[in-house]
């Protein structure tokens, strides 16, 4: 086995880290014109990341252009640490959050696109932070690595092993031939909706600022809000509210089938063996919660966390079901009303949607759902096996047999899933969290979901977690938002192994 190409990774970790310093330096004008004194703070991060980016680059430019599947594991893996590090500036420069382990959970929640936060006061925060924390989940939400492959073209490099390790999902399906194009029209889909999302929140009655920081969590499937309320802010205002649920729909499928749809193919939509899925579980659980809130929720808490318009009123308890199903079967984790205070069964379904997930090819995070399609087609099969053991029959998807290569890939990664999830539970119950709230904050930082149970409802946050259980959940959610494997080979002692 050839060995690792390190000038190539540090090369890649430049144009990596020079890329986030400019959307750093984005977030600039929003602190200048409202006169703040995070303005320097910003600035000086933003600098400071391209110096660093650029000199990584520079003194490695001449890299052999070859990179191999390793290669590409490590740099999607050290990229990210890349964008963590250096992402924790804007926080501490601007003295927004002065403890670095509170630091770095904000930033890889943002980049991760988990959501969850340690800040208490959201609205106390300067505008330039709080455009810049929207922006690393709208960078973290396709990948900045998949947007980095588009321009490796024009340096003599190849990416496709960085899109295998990157991009959500257990298989990739392509728009083009080659892979820069795909990235490119991807990139150019995501960008798309976000302008439309800003634009109808706008004339919704939202203001420019927290329009454009709602697009940009939305598409990514982020959840970060600039409200302390979240969503639950714009409770009087059910179009917005309507408007966000949609587009957490959108950013939860595969973005193959929205270029299919706007290419004027929308056969290839309900055509979809998991998109018909998603939509069915998704339309479901809605209905199932709207019943259960309307006919079987205590009267004393036919609430919303933030507005005392009764869920008894159906269009109400429909709209926050179907804002709160999508939000986090999507793992997008913005928060209308507080799911935890529902009635028992409507709030275990909605913790039965922490291992659902979106789509695969979405910027969604979870399980993803063609996994548990392929997992239960393949239980039925086997099942009909034991009836006729001689019989010849394969599990298939959208028409096509399934190699058992990737059932077992998949089989493979559910097992590890959940046993990450259940020592997770453990490690942070020895860590101080009750065991509600630690099953809760596992599966909601491995899932990317962001809101989680108990101590952690959708009403907290993780500000009261100690140091060192911040740290393993900041590790919980870049495991999980890199799909565990490109994680858990970099640690692998064959993975070093140069042969």
């Amino acid at each position: 086995m050839k060995g690792l190409n390190f000038k190539i990774i540090a090369s890649f970790m430049g144009l990596t880290s020079m890329m986030n310093g400019f959307f750093m330096l984005l977030s600039e004008p929003f602190s200048w014109y409202h006169h703040e004194e995070a303005s320097f703070g910003i600035l000086s991060a933003g600098l400071l990341t391209i110096a660093l980016g650029f000199l990584l680059w520079f003194f490695n430019k001449n890299a052999e252009k070859n990179i191999q599947k390793r290669d590409g594991y490590l740099i999607v893996t050290l990229g990210w640490l890349m964008l963590t590090l250096t992402g924790t500036l804007p926080y501490l420069l601007t003295g927004t959050i002065t403890s670095f382990p509170d630091a770095v959970f904000e930033t890889i929640s943002g980049y991760s696109t988990t959501g969850a936060s340690i800040l208490t006061d959201i609205e106390s925060v300067s505008k330039g932070v709080l455009f810049w924390r929207s922006a690393t989940h709208w960078i973290g939400g396709m990948g900045i690595i998949v947007l980095t492959v588009a321009i490796l073209p024009l340096l003599g490099i190849g990416g496709m092993q960085l899109f295998v390790a990157e991009a959500p999902g257990p298989s990739t399906d392509k728009l083009h031939p080659r892979i820069t194009q795909t990235a490119k029209r991807l990139w150019l889909i995501y960008f798309s909706f976000t302008i439309a999302e800003f634009l109808l929140l706008k004339v919704a009655g939202m203001s420019w600022f927290d329009a454009i920081n709602h697009a940009m969590a939305t598409l990514s499937t982020g959840g970060f809000s600039t409200k302390n309320n979240s969503l639950a802010y714009w409770n009087g205002n059910p179009l917005i509210q309507y408007i966000i649920i949609g587009f957490m729909f959108v950013a939860g499928a595969n973005f193959v089938l929205s270029y299919f749809a706007l290419k004027g193919k929308p056969s290839k939509i309900y055509k979809d063996d998991e998109f018909r899925y998603y939509f069915l579980i998704s339309v479901s659980v809605t209905i199932i919660i709207t019943m259960l809130i309307v006919f079987f929720q205590e009267p004393s808490l036919q609430t919303t966390i933030y507005h005392p318009k009764p869920y008894g009123e159906f269009e109400s308890a429909f709209r926050h079901a179907a804002f709160q199903v999508v939000s986090v079967i999507t793992t997008t984790g913005f928060v209308s009303a507080d799911f935890t205070m529902w009635n028992y069964l409507a709030t275990a379904l909605m913790f039965s949607l922490f291992f659902i997930g979106g789509s695969a090819g979405s910027t969604s995070g979870g399980v993803k759902v063609v996994r548990h399609v392929i997992m239960i087609k393949n239980s039925m099969l086997e099942l009909k096996k034991q009836l006729h053991p001689k019989a010849i029959i394969s599990v298939r998807y959208n028409g096509s047999r399934v190699s058992r290569v990737i059932i077992f890939n998949i089989l493979s990664f559910f097992v590890i899933y959940m046993l990450i999830f259940i020592l997770s539970t453990i490690v942070l119950t020895l860590l101080g969290l009750d065991f509600l709230s630690a099953l809760g904050a596992a599966a909601s930082c491995l899932g990317n979901i962001g809101p989680a149970l108990g101590s952690l409802s959708p009403v907290d946050n993780f500000a009261h977690l100690s140091d060192t259980a911040k740290l393993f959940c900041s590790f919980l959610m870049l495991l999980g938002r890199l799909e565990l494997f490109t994680v858990l080979i970099v640690l692998t002692p064959y993975f070093w192994k140069s042969n």
